[in-house]
């Protein structure tokens, strides 16, 4: 191949539709990686990659994927394996961000640890693309939910990862299923006996592409860590945004439908923000950056795939809600923030699990992050406090404040062993949101002990590979906040939801109470809790064509502060209300 780089994507020869798509979101010059493989893989060639993750290796593979793929047949001709559940849906998401100027085109997630009917369904409908981990991809192969017989497009990612894991045998079975005419791209951190074992035997004289990890470190940004449990994330950040001076923020995340859940929960709390991802409209994304630019929106919560090309020069403050997977990702993010000569600051949310992914990216930049500890709900007020002083003699200015000198005047002659200094104490209390000392906040406690303990204080909440496990369903009770799988791009209404609560779960419309629709998933209040059989009943039940998969509700009303701003309280039982939603899938 050639020593001379492309410059530009437009020289790698790529389709009109997916030269758009890059343009949309804001890729310029091609990685290493990319300006290597794609036209080696845009001439047909099988290809054997030496890279780390984080150096461009989807769009690497995923655009090429896409010119072999054709939008209006209606199989799957495409298959992308990956180690992880985690990194199937970041890939899935990537891909289908690339075909947005493709019509027709569906990507398809399969993964184990989730239902297998939704998967079939989809897939069924007619997916192009499935992106999966190989022990799932072998059960839809074994059921003859997934036919292969129209693929011409493989892609091994993370292949040593693979192998590490012992799907060694499942990857041999699922590249002999696939047709003798088909093109493989492997792509691999080390190439080890193993993986030379795989090429040898599955791919046709492939081109061999090394690419060195780079690292850099970013001067102008403090960057900082917080041991944070995964449950207690979404309060913890509302604190920090509470009390950071920063004019914008970003906060990223790792896959669209965290996007979703955490932006929703951030504007629920009363905070100006926004989130974006992989499945955004271009239209929408941009009328969303601009609002970011212009000072009319706060906070944007975006996927990596989505906050390409993204330039904005107020952003203060960019928070790693999740930890990226590679230190190249989290060089990227916080070099969003401490531009054009300002400071920045950079916080990672890291759960006690997660350690040695920090140590990594400490390696790679060459900085020691400095710990810090999320502020309590003490803080939070004493900022907001703060501020409303800051804005006292500006109000005063204006005028108009007979009526309160006159109440107040009223009430201390009412009331005369009232101190008038006591009586503004409490009044700015009120202001800022502060009820009370009341009982110590179990977050506060589970964070202390996060950072007093990090190597062993988050294991109940997650499974053996990182992944958040599911509350038991075998509980009577149980907290007022319930979580449904279905929202408002299923078609799904209030009704139906209590439809199928009474139905099923053997309650009565007055048991239950506000219902918050969101794009992807609903939440319902039902105060008397569920049993274990109302539970089980209740997951197998479908409404608007998908299965509720009823769950407690971990979300910000469970963990968040209790003087972390005004909240939406539940109303009266038997009221329902379907929260308002901006754009086409609620998004601010």
């Amino acid at each position: 191949m050639s020593s001379v780089l492309p410059a530009s994507f437009s020289d790698l020869g790529m389709p009109a539709a997916l030269e758009r798509a890059i343009a949309d979101l804001g890729f310029e010059t091609p990685s290493a990686i990319q300006a290597q493989a794609v036209p080696a893989l845009l001439d047909g060639r099988d290809i054997v990659g030496v890279a780390q993750t984080g150096t461009g290796k989807t769009a690497a593979f995923g655009l090429p994927l896409l010119a072999a793929v054709d939008p209006q047949l209606g199989a799957v001709q495409a298959v992308v394996l990956t180690p992880t559940r985690e990194l199937a849906m970041q890939v899935a998401d990537a891909i289908q961000s690339f075909a947005t100027h493709l019509p027709g085109l569906t990507v398809v997630p399969v993964y184990g640890g989730s239902p297998f009917l939704p998967q079939q369904r989809a897939l069924q409908r007619g997916a192009q693309v499935v992106v999966g981990t190989p022990g799932r991809v072998i059960d839809h192969l074994e059921r003859r939910t997934l036919v292969m017989d129209q693929v011409r497009f493989l892609v091994l990612d993370e292949a040593d990862e693979m192998l590490r894991m012992g799907f060694a045998e499942d990857v041999d079975k699922i590249l002999s299923r696939a047709p003798q005419q088909r093109q493989v791209a492997l792509f691999s951190a080390t190439m080890p006996t193993a993986i030379r074992r795989v090429a040898e035997t599955h791919l046709n004289n492939p081109v061999e592409i090394t690419v060195a990890r780079q690292s850099s470190t970013v001067t102008s940004v403090r960057q900082t860590y917080a041991v944070v449990p995964f449950r207690h994330k979404v309060g913890a950040l509302s604190r920090v945004l509470a009390v950071r001076k920063a004019d914008a923020a970003i906060v990223f995340v790792r896959t669209r439908g965290a996007a979703e859940e955490v932006g929703s929960a951030l504007i629920e709390k009363g905070i100006s923000a926004a989130y974006i991802s992989g499945d955004v409209a271009q239209g929408d994304r941009e009328k969303i950056v601009d609002r970011l630019r212009s000072g009319a929106l706060d906070v944007l919560v975006a996927t990596d795939v989505a906050a390409r090309g993204l330039d904005v020069d107020r952003i203060g403050l960019v928070v790693n809600f999740d930890v990226p997977r590679e230190p190249e990702t989290y060089v990227h993010r916080i070099g969003r923030t401490g531009r054009a000569g300002r400071e920045g600051e950079a916080l990672s949310f890291v759960t006690p699990s997660e350690q040695s992914r920090l140590r990594q990216i400490e390696r790679t930049t060459r900085v020691n992050l400095e710990q810090i500890s999320i502020p309590s709900p003490a803080d939070v007020s004493a900022h907001r406090v703060q501020a409303m002083l800051g804005r006292a003699q500006e109000r005063a200015a204006a005028g108009r404040l007979d009526l309160y000198r006159e109440a107040i005047a009223v009430y201390l002659a009412q009331n005369s062993d009232v101190d008038p200094i006591d009586l503004l104490a409490t009044l700015t209390a009120l202001a800022v949101g502060d009820e009370g000392p009341g009982v110590k906040d179990d977050m506060d406690d589970e964070l202390d002990r996060a950072r007093l303990a990090p190597a062993s204080a988050d294991r109940g909440d997650r499974g053996e590979r990182g992944e958040r496990r599911r509350p038991s369903t075998h509980i009577a009770g149980g907290p007022a906040r319930w979580r449904v799988a279905v929202g408002h791009r299923d078609g799904v209404q209030p009704g139906a939801l209590v439809g199928a609560l009474t139905g099923e779960g053997g309650l009565t419309g007055k048991d239950v109470g506000k219902i918050d629709i969101f794009g992807s998933f609903s939440l319902v209040d039902i105060p008397g809790g569920l049993t274990a059989e109302a539970m089980d009943r209740l997951s197998r039940t479908r409404v608007a064509g998908r299965p509720l998969r009823i769950r407690q509700d971990s979300g910000p009303r469970t963990d968040g502060p209790r003087n972390d701003g005004p909240r939406h309280e539940s109303s009266r039982p038997g009221h329902y209300a379907s929260r308002p939603t901006h754009g086409p899938r609620g998004r601010a």
